[in-house]
């Protein structure tokens, strides 16, 4: 019973302490334990283009005229650009910092098949986004494609709800979407038990000295993201004219919400009531930006996944080129849109993007034990980030109530 009470990431970091000790003991003599957490990989892998392709149809799909307008086309503009800027930030950061670039992890790639050939050029990753079969993109597993196709999808979808009147569609999708969704939550109950038997396997076969990168990959994430939110909140204060010290008191309350509980759809009351009434921001953007931010605008997520796939690839020795790093910049904003509302939602994230660079996928459970630290990091960035687009968007539209500020 208290073990069901434990939220999934404190299992997953119970797991990973238990695991490292087990592994450090077991000195590689524990085989074929690594089988577990490679089935639970496939497991996740296995449903990742369904939950993907059905979270982004319904959040585009189930926007309205209004939302499709001018207004609509401002905010999700602000969203998507935001969160490309975020996921560039990250990997300037993670390739000035380098959190990857650990002496004694030369180890780690020893038997392991990299490649990166089918990344290509700069015009053939612009290429790569667009796909001339979906089927084959779907059962190739080409996230890129099968995103923009989503994306597509789900706003001619919403152009034939609005003039059919019919919402039988959106429906179906919406009813198929919470059986992806308790399929993955079914698969995540046991992640504590793949991520247990990645880590003894790996600790066992490389040693401690694996967990090294995890402190300056958290350093340099957290570094990252307080640089943007301070560069965020300057902007917003400069553009809306707002004194850059009310906008921090305004926000204050939500971002220790957001800290707290790791949680974008937790802190969204929190996050409405003070954007009324601290931030002065009309109820009318407010209700329709921020629920909206939290399906479609994810700053953190995007630049988690971009530092993430960096550190990576350094402990690899991969390096990529300057076209490369803005693919994976793109990629990571465009899976940020799917970011599922899911326990170890980071997991998930990174069981998409880590393949689609040509990296191993078991590299995911070296950070596993990290996800409560970044999931706080990930949070305030999103949380924060929906607010500035909704002041952003308010002054635009002339609808930011001043007088709270007096």
């Amino acid at each position: 019973m208290k073990l069901k009470k434990m939220s999934m990431t404190v299992q997953i970091m119970i797991s990973m302490v238990i695991g490292v000790i087990v592994g450090v003991l077991s000195e590689g003599e524990i085989t074929g334990i690594k089988l577990l957490g490679d089935i639970f990989l496939r497991l996740i892998q296995m449903s990742i283009v369904l939950l993907v392709m059905g979270q982004i149809i319904e959040a585009v799909g189930s926007l309205n005229r209004k939302e499709l307008s001018r207004r609509g086309a401002k905010t999700i503009s602000i969203f998507l650009g935001s969160s490309f800027l975020a996921a560039l930030f990250g990997i300037f950061m993670g390739v000035l910092l380098k959190p990857g670039n650990v002496s004694n992890l030369s180890s780690l790639t020893n038997g392991v098949d990299i490649d990166t050939s089918n990344i290509g050029s700069v015009s053939d990753t612009v290429l790569r986004f667009f796909s001339k079969n979906i089927i084959q993109s779907m059962a190739e597993g080409d996230i890129a494609q099968i995103i923009i196709f989503a994306v597509l999808f789900g706003v001619a979808l919403s152009y034939v709800r609005m003039e059919q009147d019919n919402d039988k569609v959106i429906g179906l999708i919406r009813e198929f979407n919470k059986i992806i969704l308790k399929l993955v939550l079914i698969i995540m109950k046991i992640a504590p038990i793949g991520i247990f038997s990645l880590i003894v396997s790996t600790i066992g076969k490389l040693g401690i000295g694996v967990i090294l990168p995890l402190l300056k990959y958290l350093e340099v994430y957290g570094i990252g993201t307080l640089i943007y939110l301070i560069a965020f909140t300057v902007f917003v204060s400069v553009y809306c004219k707002i004194n850059i010290i009310k906008i921090i008191k305004g926000m204050l309350q939500m971002s220790i919400v957001a800290l707290a509980t790791t949680s974008s759809a937790i802190t969204l009351p929190t996050e409405m009531k003070d954007a009324k009434e601290k931030l002065g921001i009309s109820e009318r953007i407010s209700k329709f930006v921020l629920p909206l931010g939290m399906t479609l605008n994810s700053n953190g997520a995007a630049m988690h996944m971009a530092i993430t796939i960096v550190t990576i690839a350094q402990i690899y020795g991969v390096n990529y080129s300057t076209g490369q790093y803005f693919y994976i910049a793109a990629l990571s904003t465009l899976v940020s849109l799917s970011n599922a509302v899911v326990p170890g939602a980071g997991l998930v994230s990174m069981a998409i993007i880590i393949p689609q660079m040509g990296l191993p996928i078991e590299a995911i459970a070296v950070f596993a034990g990290v996800e409560w630290f970044v999931g706080m990091l990930r949070t305030i960035l999103n949380v924060d980030s929906d607010v500035f687009t909704a002041l952003i968007v308010a002054k635009s539209e002339n609808e930011i109530d001043y007088g709270v500020y007096r």
